[in-house]
């Protein structure tokens, strides 16, 4: 963060959170054939990885970045996983005191299955909606909304806080402040919406006519909010990477919750070692309270920055009765695989676990291949063996991958040119 010049009180990674997240994929496998998959040609090809060495990639992730770090339980989709290996992923990563979150499209993420995932240690459930994936029925983002009301169902009641994840592209770019809108609607429900920007990398095929800037999605976020949102209070990482906001959401109105920089900067270092457990709202208040109580030198900032706050929503406060949610904001702009910049890779707070350790999750989508097709070394006893991954059977030695490899790999890029072209006739 120093040396990006990304380094100041108002920056969560290093301070709040050792990392921004660590992807942990246990499959390559996906039901689904969006137009912008970050997946590779070649990822059908491969087998899943061994439980063992998921286990093993778990271990590193907690030698890297320590407790409380937010793994994301990924692939392709992670549904796709034998059920009880996934439940085993699940509860290794509690158990090694760090929060698993579950990246899916919801095809297969059951009401019963979020339920045991639960039980198993499961603090989030990231649902990937949007139009890449080309979904039969549905034809935009407004009417998608009908399957992410169907996903917050499923998820309703349990101990689990609930996020969308959008891929923001050419074809949907108008309709975003239709889906804030809804997560406006659904605050009470709803934890963070992420917005991904469209990159040129994996086996995508939907082809940028203009170029997408962050700015311009951030203000769309707040013509569908109904108000201005500070996304460089809080920061998450490099500028050019990650944005995120926070609103209040108080009788169906979102306030902005990081308007105040210099207070943001003086309590996020004060407080960065409080665990705030985020499917528990009134054991967080519980916690900060107790805090507060215990350093008295706070008590001037923190009452001025409330007596301010609940001011500006003092009407929507008494129309609410006092209720307030939150909604938070994240806005991601990943790397086109040919236009890398080392200083972004360097100062990367979204990783992906290899074999050999983290990287950069931009590095490893533009040379996922590299990662991907490499033998990985397992213990046994009789030794150490090479797990294969196209074929999933073990060697004495590592053995080289030729490419290309089978035809078949490509078939998932084949069927979404198909579905593209489908899809801009019926635009037509």
């Amino acid at each position: 963060m120093r040396s990006a010049g990304c380094w100041s009180g108002n920056q969560q990674m290093g301070g709040r959170w050792p990392v921004g997240c660590v992807a942990l994929e246990i499959t390559q496998r996906c039901n689904l054939d969006c137009t912008l998959c970050y997946l590779s040609e070649h990822s059908e090809a491969v087998k899943d990885i061994p439980l063992e060495e998921v286990f093993r990639r778990i271990d590193l992730i907690h030698e890297h970045y320590g407790w409380n770090t937010d793994v994301q339980i990924t692939g392709g989709d992670p549904t796709l996983r034998q059920r009880d290996e996934l439940i085993a992923i699940v509860g290794r990563v509690r158990q090694r005191g760090m929060r698993p979150t579950l990246m899916t499209n919801g095809r297969k993420a059951t009401r019963a299955l979020l339920e045991t995932l639960a039980t198993e240690g499961l603090v989030d459930v990231a649902f990937h909606v949007d139009t890449t994936q080309q979904l039969g029925g549905y034809h935009s983002e407004r009417e998608l909304n009908a399957l992410r009301l169907t996903y917050l169902d499923r998820a309703q009641g349990l101990p689990l806080s609930v996020m969308f994840n959008t891929t923001i592209h050419d074809g949907n770019f108008e309709e975003i402040p239709d889906v804030v809108r809804f997560f406006k609607a659904n605050a009470g429900r709803i934890r963070t919406a992420a917005f991904h920007v469209q990159a040129a990398t994996g086996r995508g095929v939907h082809e940028k006519k203009t170029e997408i800037t962050l700015d311009a999605v951030t203000a769309q976020i707040e013509r569908g909010a109904g108000t201005a949102i500070n996304f460089r209070s809080s920061l998450a990482g490099h500028s050019r990477c990650n944005r995120y906001g926070l609103c209040f959401e108080v009788n169906g109105r979102l306030h902005d919750a990081l308007d105040d920089d210099a207070f943001i900067a003086r309590m996020q270092p004060a407080t960065a070692h409080l665990e705030l457990d985020r499917t528990n709202r009134r054991k967080v208040a519980k916690k900060f309270l107790a805090w507060l109580a215990a350093n008295p030198r706070y008590w001037a900032t923190v009452l001025r920055w409330t007596a301010a706050k609940t001011w500006q929503m003092k009407g929507d406060l008494m129309a609410a009765r006092g209720r307030v949610h939150t909604l938070s904001f994240l806005i991601h702009g990943f790397m086109d695989a040919g236009a890398l910049e080392r200083e972004r890779i360097d100062a990367c707070v979204f990783k992906t676990m290899t074999q050999d350790g983290p990287v950069s999750m931009c590095l490893h989508n533009a040379r996922r291949d590299s990662f991907i097709l490499q033998p990985v070394r397992v213990q046994t006893w009789a030794g150490d063996r090479y797990w294969q991954p196209l074929s999933g059977a073990l060697s004495a030695k590592p053995g080289m991958i030729s490419i290309p490899i089978p035809a078949q790999a490509g078939l998932k890029h084949a069927k979404g040119r198909v579905r593209q072209t489908l899809s801009l006739k019926r635009a037509r």
